[in-house]
Order: structure tokens, then sequence, then C-alpha cells
């Protein structure tokens, strides 16, 4: 089959690439940036991949000429985008998907969106369903799944609750921690999406789909500390609002505002599946929610978890291509540059650390300075440095890396470039290299700060000071020099 793949770089797409190449199926990949859309070798070598954004679809013809597709997947979502704006921006977006679809020839369409069957929805759920009608209306064979919380690891639901348990012995909590879901493991979800390829049984038809469990959010929370040996305590009160609860999720989580907010709203309706029809058209083993924890570590400790959603969190980078940013500026800029000279022998432990900077691993010196830096974030409005890295050991483009996005990891001429997305009055970068120069290899670390008018340049003067110990210290620590 001809596979159209959307959101091919988001948590559900690069889960489910691998199963459809494996599969046989001749996939294209739609991404806003493939420079962005980092895949081993062989896979890459068995995809095609498209550069195009379906909230600017005014070239659709120039860019799809000439293909067609038996089956498209939707897997776009606007989450991360503005509160405000969210309802336009997923009607939008699949308009042209089936703009793009109906010009290629699709013969059926899937899509997976979220369970929403109460009345008074939130406007993430809201969201959700205008983009389920316009599918439904295309006059193309649909396939629509519905589900609530999504467990494994990288997803949005698994980390958030992971950051609230890890973090919090006691919490005391809204009262929609008492609210009804039921949680269905990734695997489950990937093989749903994957086996209802031109399956004339799901045509036409909507599906919610959820695990063996039906748990409120406490008792999910409590069995998630269970398996993981934590004792935790979580009371309710009446007196959290809504918009009280963006700010608690938005403070204890990694989350951003925006999404904390989302969130917030829809954790009020209940996402209990009331059709379950879906399991004798295509019957698995459906996997407990402890099950599904263990599932989502055991790939945490292999270093094996594929994407996440923190990658595609709001940040400056949003609506801006990545690319304007792998050259790092130089006129009208403050650096701060540092360079040390490294024995040959030495060159890949040394560029291991800088590969290895930050999460678990830390920033190498004046950790307890960058997580100051990264709360002031939070309260400013920012990411915070609770993101951690998606992988130990690996970066790609893309990646969120605590307060900084990856911009350039180039393992083979030893090159890291990071682009900050703290809250400050400018852009910044800060970049790793290892060079031969006269037959001598250097580490060179610089740390690039262009301003925006006084309070721009006030604030590198402010720094100073800090930067003096803590970049000092910092390449000294990762050149591996006492």
């Amino acid at each position: 089959m001809k596979i159209l793949l959307t959101g091919a770089n988001g948590y559900i797409g690069m889960r489910l690439l691998p199963v459809l190449v494996e599969a046989g199926h001749d996939v294209t990949c739609v991404v806003r940036e493939s420079r962005r859309f980092q895949l081993s070798p062989n896979l890459l070598s068995k995809i095609n991949v498209i550069d195009f954004d379906f909230l600017h679809c005014s070239n659709y013809e120039n860019v799809f000429g000439g293909k067609t597709f038996d089956v498209a997947y939707y897997l776009i979502h606007s989450l991360k985008d503005t509160f405000k704006t969210l309802e336009q921006l997923e009607k939008t977006s699949a308009e042209n998907f089936i703009k793009v679809a109906k010009f290629t020839n699709v013969k059926q369409v899937i899509y997976l969106g979220g369970i929403s069957n109460s009345n008074a929805l939130s406007n993430h759920l809201s969201a959700r369903k205008i983009v389920k009608n316009t599918i439904e209306n295309s006059g193309i064979n649909y396939t629509i799944f519905e589900a609530g919380v999504i467990v494994g690891s990288g997803s949005a639901s698994f980390e958030i609750i992971r950051d609230l348990v890890e973090k919090l012995p006691v919490m005391i909590t809204p009262l929609w921690i008492k609210t009804k879901c039921q949680p269905i493991a990734i695997r489950n979800v990937i093989n749903y999406l994957s086996r209802s390829i031109m399956n004339e049984k799901t045509f036409n038809r909507t599906f919610e789909i959820g695990g063996p469990d039906i748990l409120s959010y406490k008792e999910m929370m409590l069995q998630f500390a269970e398996v993981r040996g934590y004792k935790r305590r979580i009371y309710a009160v009446p007196f959290i609002t809504p918009k009280i609860s963006s700010y608690w999720l938005y403070f204890a989580t990694s989350t951003n505002f925006t999404i904390a907010r989302q969130l917030a709203e829809s954790l009020k309706n209940d996402v209990v599946c009331q059709d379950n029809s879906i399991r004798e058209i295509i019957p698995q083993e459906m996997i407990s929610y402890k099950e599904a924890i263990k599932l989502a570590f055991e790939m945490i400790m292999q270093n094996m978890v594929v994407s996440s959603w923190k990658d595609a969190s709001t940040s400056t980078l949003n609506h801006l291509n990545i690319n304007d940013y792998i050259e790092v500026p130089t006129h009208g800029c403050f650096k701060d540059r540092k360079w040390l000279e490294i024995p040959e022998e030495k060159i890949e432990e040394v560029s291991d650390r800088f590969f290895g900077i930050g999460g678990e691993h830390g920033w190498y010196y004046a950790d307890i300075l960058w997580r100051i830096r990264g709360g002031i974030d939070k309260i400013l409005g920012g990411v915070g440095s609770l993101r951690g890295r998606r992988n130990k050991e690996e970066l790609k483009p893309g990646d969120a890396l605590d307060l900084w996005r990856v911009i350039l990891a180039d393992r083979k001429n030893y090159r890291l470039l990071l682009f900050a997305e703290m809250k400050m009055p400018g852009e910044a970068w800060l970049e790793f290299v290892i060079v031969k120069l006269n037959g001598r290899y250097i580490l060179k670390q610089t740390a690039t700060f262009r301003p925006r008018g006084i309070k721009g340049r006030n604030y590198w003067y402010s720094m100073v000071p800090f930067h003096y110990f803590i970049f000092n210290n910092m390449i000294r620590k990762i050149a591996g020099v006492k």
C-alpha cells in the first residue's frame, strides 16, 4: 500500500512509521522541517520525505503533483499552539489535509483523536471534534480512533504523571483528580492504527479505544508510584479552579503553560469508552496500566525513547525555520569564547561529554545555578529546566534539552549547537566543537548572545560574572582538566 503519514515526527508517528515499513508499505512522510526528522540510515532509505506545512497550503499542487496514495494518516495536533486560536488552527490544518487527500486520490483516512463523549467539552477536545467532523464530512472513507490517556515512554500523559509522582511525595490537587479515564498502552494504539489499513470493517466508523483498566487520575498516580516503589499521599480539595490548576501543572511538571491550560480544561471530562466494538474487529491482547508503565520504563532504561512530546512543545522556534539558526550570527552580538587543547586520543571521550550534557548528567559545573535559572524561567512563563533530554546518550536536531533546543548535533564533525528557549531580552546560542588547528586538537566552547535593545545589553552585562565562573569551569570539566 502507498501510505501518506502526516505528523511523522510526532509522538505517535515516530512509533507507527517503522511498523508500517516493516509491513512492506510504501511510506511517504510529511514533516514541517526534515532537518528535525532524524531516522536511522536504514529506515530513511526505505521511505520518502516531504517538507510541507498544512497550515500554509497554497502550494500543495506543486508539492504533491503526480503522487497518489491509498491511505493517509492524520496525526497532526496543535496542542502546543496558543489557547485562543487552537480551534481555528486545527480546523485550517484538517481542511488543508483533506484537500491534499482528495488531490492524491486517497481511499482511506485514518485519524487518532481524543474521546469526546461529554456535552461540555474543553477547548482542546472541542478542537479535536472539529477535526473529526471535517474528516467525516470529507466524502473519503475514514477510520477514526479516539483515545484518552496513552501510556508510553515520551507521551505527554506518561511524562506529566511521572513528573508529579517522582517530584511530589505529598500532593494537594484539584478535584479533577477523581475524574475517570481508561488509559491505553502505546503498543495497543499502534496495533489499532496499523491493522486498520484498508480494513473495510472499519470504514466510516469512529472507535473509542482504551485499555482494560478504568481508573481515576488519583488511582493512576498511586499505581504509578506503586510500580516505581514510591509512597505518595494525594489530597483533593474543592477550591482549586481550572486556572489555578493550570499553574499547578505548569510549575510541578515539565509542561509549558499553554499545554498545562489545555490539559487542565480537559481533565474535568471523563474519558471512558462507551463502545468497545473495535476489540472484535481488531482483536489483540490489551495491556494493563501497570504493565504499560513497566514497558515504558524498559524503553527508558535501554535509551530507546524514539521521541518525546517535549520536543514539540511551545518554543521560541515554533513558527521559525530551524535552518535560520544553524549559522550563529556575529554582527551585534556578545560572545564568550573559551578553548582548551586536548590530546588526540581523548577526542571521542571529550565529545561524549558535551553530547551527554544536560538532563541527568547536568551541566558539569554549578548545576544549582542552572536549576535556579530554570526556576526563574518558569516564573516568567518560560519552559523551565525540568524537560531533561529524550535520550541519555543520543541528541538529534529538534530535541528539547533542559532550557535549550538542539539545532545541530553533528557527531562526525564533533559539533553541538544549542539555541536558548529561556525567557530573555535577546537570542542565545551555546556551541561546542572540536577542531584541528596546526596539528593540535582544540575544544572550543562559545556562548553567543544577540541582545534586543538596552534591556538585552544590561542582561548580558549582569550575567558576565556568572559566565566567567560557569563557562570557565564547564569547559575544563568537559575537557577532563582537573
